[in-house]
This record gives C-alpha cells, sequence and structure tokens, in this order.
C-alpha cells in the first residue's frame, strides 16, 4: 500500500492535464507525456517512484501492436501490396536511409544513425487523424492515403523492435551481422509457431469462448492470447510487443476481429497512455540548452525529409500533385512509435542519455509543428500548387469501412432474410451476432458476418458505426435491442435506425430510445395476413396499401387488442 499515494497522485495529474487536453482539441497522448514531465524527476514538484511503472507502461506498446496487427492480417495486407504497401514501406525504408545517411556522414556511429533513421521515419496515426476528423477531411483522398500510410508505417516498424535491441551488443561487424541474422531467424520461427497456433487453436479456442455469451470471459481469452504470444517472442529474445503483433495478425483473420479489438481497447488506451507517461519521465527540460540546436535541426529534417519523400512518392503513384503535397504534410508530422523506438533503444543502451534527449526532443518538436502543418495543408498545398487539385473519391484498396454500407444487429431469422435482400439488390452491409454458430452460417453463406455485440458502445466505435447509412436491429432479446438503439443514438445520431420489436410494448420503448421505426412481429403477422385475405378479395392493392399505411400512422392503435394469441 505504500505506493497508493504516488498512483493517486498520478491519477488525478493525468485526469486534469487529458481533459484540458480534450477540451483543447489537442491529441491526448501529448498530454500523457506533459503529465510525464510534470511527475518526472527533472522538474519542481512531486516525483512519481513506483518501481512496477516501467514494467506495466511497456505493455501500453504489446497493447497498441496486438491491435495494429488485428487491422493488418495477412489477407488484408496482400490485398494493399499494389498501392499502399509500396508507399509504406519505400516511405519507411527511404526516410530511414536517408536520416542514417546524414547523420553517419555526419559524424555518428551507424547504430546510432540507424536508430534516429527509424525513429524519424515514424508518424504520429493519432494526431492525423484527429486532426483529420476535426476539419472533416477523413474521407477526402489525400486524408485516406495519409492515413493508411500513417497506419502502415506502425506496421513496418515491428523489424526495428527486432533490430534495435541487438545493436546494443559491443561486437565485430561479423557478429553482429551474425546476431541480426540469428535475431530475424527467430522471428521467421516466431511467426511460424504463432501463425501455426492461429490456424489451428485461436478459431476454436473463441469459439468455445464465445458460446459462454459471457463478455468477462471473452475479454480474458483476448488478454491471454495477446500476452502468451508476447511471452512466447520475449521467451526467444525478442521483444513483447513483437509476439501481440503476429497475435494480432492471425485473430484479424477471424470473424472475432471487431470483438476482439472492442474489447482490448480499455487496457490499450490506458497502458499506453502510462507509456507516454513514461518517455515523459525521461524528458529533461534543463537537458534542452546544450542540445537545441540540434533537437532543432533534428525536427527540421523529419519534417522536410517526410514531407518530400512522400510527396514524390505519392506522385510517382499517378495522384495529382496537390494531393500529393497534402498528404506528405500529414505524414510530416513525427510519431509516438518514434517514441517507443528510442524508449527501446536507451534501454538497451544502442544511444546515450543525451542521444536520447536529442531524439524525444527532436521528435515532440515536429509533433507540434506538425500538427500546424496538418491544420493548414489545404493553404500551404494550395499556394505552392497552383491550379488547386479537385479531390476524387478514395481508392477502393485504401483499408477502411465502406460507405453507404448497412449495419445489422443481429444475424437470425430477420437478420439472415434482410442481409439476404440487400445483398441481392447489391448494397453493401456488415452484420454482428454474439452467437457463434450463426456467424459461422453467415460466413458461410457469404455475407461480412462478424462476432460482436452490436449494443457495446466499444465495438460500435471500433467499427466505426457513424459511417453506416442505416443501422438495423433485429436481435431478438428486448433489452439488447433497447441498448443497442440508444448506443446508436448517442454515438452517431446521423445515423437512421430500425427495428425488429416482438411486441408494440417493446416497438413502443425502441421508439422512444431512438429508433426511426419499430415494427412489431406479431401485429404486422397479421397485417400481412388480412392483407392477403383483402386480396383475394379483390381489394385494390393502394387501397389495401393505404389501410396498412394508416394503422402504422395510427401506432397501431386501431388493431390494439388485450386478447391472447389463439
Amino acid at each position: 500500500m505504500e505506493n497508493l499515494a504516488q498512483i493517486l497522485l498520478l491519477l488525478a495529474v493525468a485526469i486534469t492535464v487529458v481533459v484540458t487536453f480534450q477540451r483543447l482539441h489537442i491529441p491526448t497522448s501529448l498530454g500523457y507525456l506533459l503529465v510525464g514531465v510534470i511527475l518526472g524527476p527533472y522538474t519542481l514538484g512531486p516525483t512519481l517512484s513506483v518501481p512496477e511503472f516501467d514494467s506495466i507502461a511497456e505493455f501500453g506498446v504489446v497493447f497498441l501492436l496486438f491491435t495494429i496487427g488485428l487491422n493488418f492480417s495477412l489477407p488484408q495486407i496482400n490485398a494493399l501490396r499494389h498501392q499502399v504497401l509500396g508507399l509504406g514501406t519505400g516511405q519507411v525504408a527511404l526516410t530511414t536511409l536517408l536520416v542514417s545517411l546524414i547523420l553517419w556522414l555526419g559524424g555518428l556511429p551507424g547504430a546510432v544513425a540507424f536508430v534516429f533513421g527509424a525513429v524519424f521515419a515514424q508518424s504520429s496515426t493519432t494526431i492525423i487523424s484527429s486532426l483529420l476528423k476535426e476539419q472533416g477531411e477523413e474521407n477526402t483522398q489525400h486524408g485516406r492515403f495519409g492515413l493508411a500510410i500513417s497506419v502502415f508505417q506502425d506496421v513496418m516498424a515491428v523489424p526495428f523492435l527486432v533490430i534495435i535491441p541487438v545493436l546494443g551488443s559491443s561486437v565485430a561487424f561479423l557478429a553482429l551481422a551474425g546476431a541480426l541474422g540469428w535475431a530475424l531467424a527467430k522471428a521467421v520461427l516466431a511467426l511460424a509457431l504463432v501463425f501455426l497456433a492461429g490456424r489451428w487453436l485461436l478459431r476454436p479456442l473463441f469459439h468455445l469462448v464465445s458460446e459462454r455469451s459471457s463478455l468477462e470471459i471473452f475479454t480474458l481469452a483476448v488478454l491471454l492470447v495477446a500476452l502468451l504470444a508476447a511471452w512466447t517472442t520475449h521467451s526467444l529474445g525478442l521483444s513483447l510487443a513483437f509476439g501481440a503483433f503476429l497475435a494480432g495478425m492471425m485473430l484479424g483473420e477471424t470473424e472475432f476481429r471487431h470483438q476482439v479489438e472492442s474489447s482490448v481497447r480499455p487496457f490499450r488506451d490506458v497502458l499506453l497512455g502510462m507509456f507516454f507517461v513514461g518517455i515523459g519521465m525521461r524528458f529533461d527540460p534543463a537537458a534542452i540548452p546544450p542540445i537545441w540546436t540540434w533537437a532543432v535541426l533534428g525536427a527540421l529534417l523529419i519534417l522536410a525529409g517526410k514531407l518530400l519523400i512522400v510527396a514524390v512518392l505519392v506522385r510517382r503513384a499517378g495522384v495529382e500533385f496537390q494531393i500529393a503535397l497534402r498528404t506528405g504534410l500529414l505524414l510530416s508530422v513525427g510519431g509516438e512509435f518514434g517514441l517507443a523506438l528510442t524508449a527501446i533503444a536507451l534501454d538497451y543502451s544502442v544511444i546515450d542519455t543525451q542521444m536520447g534527449q536529442i531524439a524525444i526532443t527532436s521528435v515532440l518538436l515536429s509533433m507540434i509543428a506538425g500538427a500546424v502543418l496538418i491544420k493548414f495543408n489545404s493553404r500551404i498545398a494550395s499556394s505552392l500548387a497552383k491550379p488547386k487539385a479537385v479531390e476524387h473519391p478514395a481508392s477502393p484498396e485504401l483499408p477502411d469501412t465502406p460507405e453507404k454500407h448497412v449495419l445489422i444487429g443481429g444475424y437470425g431469422r430477420v437478420g439472415h432474410t434482410i442481409a439476404v435482400l440487400l445483398h441481392t439488390s447489391g448494397v453493401p452491409f456488415v452484420a454482428f451476432d454474439t452467437d457463434p454458430k450463426r456467424v459461422l452460417q453467415g460466413r458461410a453463406d457469404g455475407h461480412a458476418v462478424f462476432y460482436g455485440d452490436v449494443s457495446d458502445p466499444e465495438l460500435l466505435a471500433t467499427i466505426h458505426a457513424e459511417r453506416a447509412s442505416l443501422a438495423v436491429i433485429t436481435v431478438d432479446e428486448a433489452t439488447t435491442a433497447l441498448r443497442a438503439v440508444s448506443c446508436l443514438r448517442g454515438i452517431c445520431p446521423q445515423v437512421a435506425v430500425i427495428a425488429r420489436a416482438r411486441d408494440l410494448e417493446t416497438s413502443s420503448r425502441l421508439l422512444s430510445a431512438g429508433a426511426l421505426h419499430a415494427y412489431p412481429e406479431t401485429i404486422e403477422a397479421s397485417l400481412r395476413l388480412g392483407a392477403t385475405a383483402l386480396d383475394m378479395l379483390q381489394v385494390s392493392s393502394s387501397d389495401i396499401e393505404k389501410v396498412i399505411q394508416d394503422v402504422r400512422d395510427w401506432d397501431y392503435r386501431p388493431v390494439q387488442d388485450t386478447r391472447p394469441d389463439t
């Protein structure tokens, strides 16, 4: 209990700073960094001193890589190979090579120069996505390119997790090459182990767990898989985060991907915040005066280098010059993963404390300046590129939920029928159900059906429910349906919601919760039966439809009856 006061202090400062940053529309990752500076040993005031803090904070990167793996399974990477894969790998490789070469020619050791190149190649997906959303540019062509490439940068950081620790060995070149080769061989072995386990064990495990219909057990299973994979690669002498990434890739191929991501998100966000607190605690403001020149030059190298490299690569891909330039402006910002790689390099003594301060300060300055460039990317690009380019629809190859799709909550009898009608009409849709057997059947039908609870707000946020043009809630359980409608109205009020109801009482409750329409099955079945009877009696179709619509418009009051069904 001796650390309880320290933990309370950390939570109080974190809540105060992060809430303030959110109100100012500043990325919360910068807020956590500031918390670390405030509670660090290099500033006045209280100092956080919890021995286990660094170990706990390290798992923030573990769960970050796990969720990145979920979104970049092997089939998805293969599908992106023609465009984003080439742009992403080209940007990271060229930036790392260019920065490493410049710093090596400037007199830095090769290993240190390589670390700086890897650190400077990263961009902040958090800053890019939050600012694009705030500016309404997330669906523009440059926005889609920028987000896709920045996320893929995180994937390309995985090899650095293998290479950087080896660079800390003070050995000859041949021995170092051998150590790198052995590390890469172990990485391939880890990939094979996790791949085989994913193919043969993960899907059956999650089917077994999901049959219990317990979110608690499901979350425990997710934590077990992520941490077990991390422990496996750590046992092979590799990083914890690498194993978590591999496990995420394997789960990304299953129908449980969205629910897994929503289950792990709270752990990831909190632990990642603690990781940034730890980075901030390494930052020494008093060390800036002696290194400020190098830090500013480093920030300029990050901004200018990535801007030019990305703009050239995107332009060579056939994209208009202004769009290429705006994409480069987005990706010029420094990234949180650069800070993570800096921390790893410090932990393995690849760089010393002073070099670490230069790297951290350079990245922080580039994050601040890069946020300004993103904010005014349109004006900057317009001033540099005379004819303003017209925004075109985003490439279909970019990883994103299709626009104008229908979200179906529940894949039972009603949900399946709606899915068939939508599929026949060529309308894209995605369906979720908490019964793994229904999910399997839906996928066997060739439909986009995933395991997940559509009444879970974390899941709705994970799948970007706000992008749907319509939500259809077909779950039979009234409480779940009501919760789903309420969550949808709260998270994305612009999305129209229609729902299935068992009876008139449930229909009224769903309408009160925000559903645009809620059709009671029992009464609707009676209406259709009555319509068939009228049709057989040769009443005109228009008169029949008018009678039925009048009943609906009057909230079914003309046909309400308290007598039981017979």
